[in-house]
This record gives structure tokens, sequence and C-alpha cells, in this order.
């Protein structure tokens, strides 16, 4: 039944596109050279729409990364950068925002399902899905007449009806849940038993010599090449796996940065708030938040422990540029094949860096030596190792902005936005605010394809572009965002963030985001009536969406690890039936012993 559903539509999408096609070679025979000639000006442009999952707002080479990403730099050079682009505080709720320009909560996509409380489940805008209705801008890009591709992470729901296939794209090659091993089909998380791929809503599996980076772009070249004939522009969408834990890279990447992380994390830190200055990402006199006193500080490490943590960063930086590297290769194509000239260019970050140190905790351990993961500085960052690289090199690769993922402070939602193609100014830079509920209405904007504004959360950054505008959202223009109880509110230059532990305190502060983009100084007592009037904001876009309260005593590791250990009992029964059955042995045998003649001896004593 699935087959001749998905047979159906894709009929039914090809006859529009026949239809179209039929439809504008009649008005071009009619209307004569002057009209064609007009036509070919205003040729509908190709779309390549890249997503780097993790990547901080300083971790690309243009952002002044040390990781060398040559080909996002030439890219970035073409078009223009912007400095002052918000994600979510997470990878579903992003790539929802992403995709259809509403908030989150009007999606279904609240939060990851992974964290979400049992009271939240299955509430409006809180499903795991994409709900009926919502309307992607592969979908509109489909219906204009476009080719519809993407390969790479989906984590939209995995359900009948849920993946890309019943989402407006043609072909897709995805993985639905929200990470995975970049070699082979193992789980990233003792949350999932496995890992599933799918192509065109079908299970697949994966080559032997799978990598993540590699494979995204050869599926992507041949989703083009196979209709290289049509004069129907593309929409190719590549949701890179790249950097999400587990951090694995061919060990060549790794050995270009062995050097360049010596200093350690605070000199790191430092150095990425004073290039931004030099970059013109921050202001000049924007101060750096103190590099927080409860991590490990750099010269407190052993130099077994320094050069062990060295490698970690090292193999995450060689991760960015393997993933720029095969990125090259898609962009070379587009080139080799007359593409390239008549695309637009758009690469983002889902959030900010992962900073868990979850290998830290016992449930990890366990479930990583069950499933054959290693941890050791040999294999460190290469095809079957567990790498991560935790709390304090998130801190440092989030400078010049504060915390990092999950968060709703700067690290964890502003990040790098390139957008570049035919019209679009060549070096520019802008510090206009803008979200990622901006890029479909900007894409479908570019495109030439109509929709309704008031149906979506975004705006068109067309006129940023294009030079028409300095700014799309004015003074009293209201943005807020919320997931699993972290939020963030922006009002002109002002923004209140709440924090939810084990990093924050879930209260609210209040800062001038423009003037101090790393949240160092709370202005919530010297600007009062900005304060309230912000938490008034915010309430009132908390109830226009549908936010839930959080209920009391949530927290979103407690729910992540209660889930971890479901699936573990679920998978390794066996296992712990074993250890429990040992136990009970080995405390029988010390009562049958050990204990019960002792016990004997005591009572013939006290008689």
């Amino acid at each position: 039944m699935k087959l001749k559903i998905f047979l159906f539509k894709k009929i039914l999408s090809h006859m529009k596109k026949v239809l179209s096609a039929l439809i504008l070679s009649t008005t071009l025979a009619s209307a004569g050279p002057a009209v064609a000639q007009s036509n070919q000006q205003s040729e509908a442009p190709n779309i390549v729409l890249i997503l780097v999952d993790d990547a901080s707002f300083t971790d690309l080479g243009a952002f002044g990364g040390e990781a060398q990403t040559p080909n996002i730099d030439a890219i970035a050079e073409q078009g223009m950068i912007f400095s002052n682009f918000h994600a979510s505080p997470l990878c579903a709720p992003s790539r929802a925002m992403l995709l259809t320009g509403l908030d989150n909560h009007l999606t279904g996509m609240a939060t990851i399902p992974e964290i979400m409380p049992e009271e939240h489940l299955g509430q409006p805008g809180y499903t795991g899905n994409l709900q009926p209705g919502v309307t992607t801008v592969a979908e509109r890009l489909d219906d204009a007449g476009y080719r519809t591709y993407m390969t790479g992470k989906w984590h939209l729901g995995h359900g009948e009806g849920d993946l890309p296939n019943s989402h407006g794209f043609d072909h897709s090659f995805v993985l639905d849940a929200f990470g995975g091993d970049h070699y082979t089909e193992r789980p990233h998380s003792p949350i999932f038993e496995s890992t599933q791929w799918y192509e065109d809503g079908e299970p697949t599996s994966i080559p032997d010599d799978f990598y993540s980076s590699e494979d995204l772009v050869d599926k992507m070249i041949a989703y083009i090449d196979q209709e290289a004939g049509s004069n129907d522009p593309f929409f190719a969408y590549v949701g890179f796996l790249a950097v999400q834990r587990p951090i694995q890279v061919p060990p060549e990447f790794t050995e270009k940065y062995i050097d360049t992380y010596q200093d350690g994390w605070e000199t790191l830190h430092h150095e990425r708030w004073k290039r931004a200055q030099s970059l013109g990402l921050i202001p000049q006199n924007a101060p750096l938040a103190e590099f927080p006193k409860t991590l490990r500080a750099w010269d407190d490490l052993t130099a077994a422990e320094q050069t062990f943590a060295v490698k970690k960063m090292a193999s995450y930086a060689g991760m960015l540029e393997a993933m720029d590297y095969h990125f090259g290769r898609l962009i070379s194509h587009l080139k080799e094949t007359g593409e390239y000239a008549n695309t637009i260019f758009i690469i983002a970050s889902d959030n900010g860096p992962e900073g868990g140190a979850n290998w830290d905790s016992g449930l990890y351990r366990t479930w990583a030596s069950l499933t054959g993961y290693t941890y050791n500085f040999e294999t460190m960052g290469e095809r079957g190792s567990y790498n991560e690289i935790g709390p304090e090199w998130a801190i440092a690769s989030a400078s010049p902005t504060s915390l990092f993922k999950s968060y709703a402070s700067e690290g964890g939602i502003r990040v790098p936005l390139i957008i570049t193609g035919p019209g679009i100014e060549a070096g520019a830079m802008t510090d206009a605010i803008s979200f990622i509920t901006d890029i479909t209405p900007t894409m479908l904007d570019l495109a030439g394809v109509s929709y309704k504004p008031q149906e979506m959360t975004g705006r068109s950054l067309r006129p940023l572009l294009h030079g028409e505008l300095a700014e799309i959202y004015g003074e009293d223009d209201v943005i807020g965002m919320e997931v699993s109880g972290n939020a963030a509110l922006y009002k002109g230059n002002w923004k209140i963030t709440r924090n939810q532990p084990p990093w924050g305190d879930a209260e609210w502060r209040l800062y001038n985001i423009s003037a101090d983009p790393g949240e160092t100084y709370d202005l919530t007592l010297t600007h009062p009536d900005i304060y309230q009037d912000l938490v008034g904001e915010y309430d009132a876009y908390a109830a226009e969406v549908g936010v839930l309260d959080l209920p009391e005593g949530y927290s979103a590791a407690a729910v992540g690890a209660g889930r971890a250990i479901q699936t573990l009992l679920q998978i390794y029964w066996w296992f712990f039936a074993l250890v429990i059955g040992g136990v009970v042995i080995l405390l029988f045998g010390l009562y049958r012993w050990a204990l019960r003649p002792l016990f004997r001896s005591l009572l013939k004593t006290a008689n």
C-alpha cells in the first residue's frame, strides 16, 4: 500500500512538472523572441541548502575558526555573511523551523522527542513529528516545478507519512534519528537500539565503506544527475551529520590540527573572541564572559590529560574540514555541469556546539562498551571510537558567545549563516538580526514562488541580500523561542534569556545583546521597566504558540537517562540478568560458606 501511494505521488508530481513545461513552452512560442529573452533572464535559480550539525558561531574558517574550510569560505566571499543569525537550542526544532518558516511549536517539534516529558507527549505542538497541515518549503518548491532532493539527518519523525518523501522531496536518503555513527549503523546514544536509514521512504542499509559526509554528497550528486537533462531547477538539501558526536573522521584530517590546540581551552576562548572582533562579527568593545570556574583549568591537567584533550579537539576540526572537502566535490560537480552560476547557496548550523560530557557517566561507559565503541588515545576520533569535545572545548569554541547547545544563551543559538547566489552582493556582511524561520520565506522569495507572509513566523531576507533594507525586524518587533524550558525573547537591542539547570537556574536575565553578545552583564535591576516589558511579551508569545509549562522537577538529563535505561534493559536484559544472577549467587555463596558459620558461632557463644 505504501508503495502504491508513493508511486501515485511521484506520477502526480511528474504530471505537474510536465504540465508546467507545456504551459511555459506554449507561452514562449506565442510570445516570440522578446518574451523568451525575458524568461531566460529571470530563470528560476537552483537552491543548495547546507545544514551543519552542532557547529558553533565561530567554527567555520570564514567566521574565524581554526578548521580549514576553503570551500565554505569561498562561498562566503561571494555572498553575504550574517553575524546575528539565530537557530533554536536543539536540532529537531531548528530543522522544523528551517523547512517550514514556522515557530517550532506550530510544527509539532516543540522539542526533541528523546527528552520530552511524558505529560507533553502527543499534545498540540509536542507530537514529535510535523503535524498535519504543516507545509514544507520542499512541498512549495515541488508545486512550483522544482526537483527536490534531500540527504542526511531528518529527525522530524519516522512513522507512516513522516519521512521526507511525504513532505515534498522527490528523492531522499536520510537518517531519521538525531544522530548516529558516521561509519556504520551503530547508534550514537543508548536511547536508541539501532539507527535506521531510509531512501525515498523505505528502509535501506549503508555500505561497508560508508562515511557520512562523503556518502551524503555522493548520493546528492546522483540524485541531481538522475534528471540532468531536465530544464527544471532543483532544491538540494544536505543535512550533514558533522560535527555531531561521536566525532569521527579519517586520521589524516585529525593530524593537521594536533599542534593547533596545544595551549588549551582558555586560550582558544580568548583567541576566538579577538578574531570575532577583528572580523567585525561583534563590536570591538564587546566584553568576553569569564571562562567558567566550575570547569577544569587547562593548567590543572596532567601532560597526558592535555595530550588526550588536544586530540579530541583536533579530530573535531578535522571533521569540519572533511565535511567541507566533500561539500567542495558538490560545488565542483555543479561547476562541471554548468549549474553553479545559477545556484543559490545557503549554509547554516542547527545550534551551537555539543557541550555534553556523557562519557564521564557510568551509563554511557557501560553502553559504549557493550556497543563496541573504543575510547583511547591511539584511535580517538577514528572509525569505531567514541569522541565528544566536552563542556570545556564547547565553551571555548562558542566564544565570544556564552554556553552551548541545548541552552538559549547566544552560544546555543547564535550560529553561522552564509547566503550567496545570483544578485547577491559579494563580500557583504550584515549584523541585522535574523532567525532560522526566515530561511523558508527567503528561499521562496529568491525562487519567485508566491506565498502568504502572514502564514509564516519568519520573514524573507531578500531585502537584506539585495541591499534594499538594512534591517527586516524593527525596534518594536518581538521574536520568541523556547525548547524544553530554555527560552529567549528579542526586542530591538534587548534580549531576555532563561536557562534550565544544570547550567542555568530557570530565572530570566536581561541583556543588551547588541553591545553585549557574550551576555556578560545582567541588566535586570538597572532596567526593570524593559525587563518587565520583555517578560510580558514572552508570556504573550508562549500563549500564542502553545508553549506548555514544564512539569515540576523536570530534568532533560533525567528523562534522557530514563529512556536510555529502558532501551538498555530491552536490548541487554540477558546481560543484566546474568549480572543480577551472579550477584545473587555470590551473596548466597558468601552466606553459605562464610556468614552462616559465623552466625552459628556467635549463637553458641551467646548461649
